[in-house]
């Protein structure tokens, strides 16, 4: 079994009907494990989304097929 690496990731999306449950879907998909989230709107109606998740997958294709979706503004 390869070991859980931890991660932080920040998305910036959106907030339309079903923007956060796509998101969260993707990340589910591509084996990540949400320890803890930490989710607010602010002006605009921008979600800000801060993750630390666990994986034993390729970090970066959970990142890049993240990304792909329609309302995600950006990943840091």
């Amino acid at each position: 079994m390869k070991e859980q690496t931890q991660y932080q990731i920040v998305i910036k999306a959106y907030d339309k009907l079903g923007a956060l449950e796509r998101i969260l879907r993707v990340i589910r998909h591509r084996g990540g494990h949400i320890e803890s989230m930490q989710m607010q709107t602010i002006e605009n109606n921008i979600l800000i989304m801060t993750l630390i998740l666990t994986t034993e997958r390729s970090f970066s294709t959970l990142q890049n097929q993240v990304a792909k979706l329609e309302n995600v503004i950006v990943i840091e």
